[in-house]
């Protein structure tokens, strides 16, 4: 069965959209979902299924709305698309010596033209950012505190009104892939 990684945003970062992992893992086995697994507390989610794209997006936010009562937009990833965006990155070094301050926005929705053009004014002289199909990757060598090109892809509705956008540090995203091989 394939597995699929969905990635829940903004979950468990500050007193807000609290979800434990156990509850959350136990609610989608219960839901038939195959060995889901979840790697660290911000909404990670391996699962084994036949479902993709918007039909799995969608089972697991109704799952969660019905059995959390919280709202949580998801987007998700097979393994393959996962193992592409690793594949893909335009920023090797940066992530070989630091993979924290190397971020990925997974999008779902529609990015505007010019969106590279944008995200480039706002990054920082030392700041590297690649628009890639529905990623962006972004490198922040001092942080993400007072980064305003972290600020626009990690506001709501920073990059629109109808995109959903999640991010993950590189760490995360080798350990999703991970996950998504290990029952390949």
């Amino acid at each position: 069965m394939p597995v699929s990684i969905v990635l829940l945003r903004g979950i468990n970062i500050g007193p807000n959209n609290r979800i434990a992992m156990p509850a959350l893992r136990a609610a989608l086995a219960d839901a038939g979902f195959k060995n889901p697994r979840t790697y660290v507390q911000s909404g990670n989610i391996a699962v084994g299924t036949d479902l993709a794209g918007s039909e799995l997006t969608d089972g697991v936010v109704r799952l969660i709305t019905e059995r959390f009562g919280l709202a949580v937009p998801a987007v998700v990833r097979s393994g393959r698309e996962l193992a592409r965006v690793v594949a893909e990155n335009p920023f090797p070094e940066q992530a070989a010596q630091e993979p924290k301050r190397l971020q990925v926005s997974f999008v779902e929705g529609s990015l505007r033209d010019d969106l590279q053009a944008v995200l480039e004014e706002l990054a920082a002289p030392t700041e590297r950012v690649a628009v890639r199909d529905r990623h962006i990757y972004a490198w922040h060598p001092e942080g993400v505190a007072r980064s305003k090109l972290w600020a626009k892809l990690g506001a709501k509705g920073g990059l629109g009104r109808d995109v959903t956008v999640t991010s993950r540090n590189w760490t995360t995203v080798l350990a999703l892939l991970e996950m998504a091989n290990a029952d390949a």
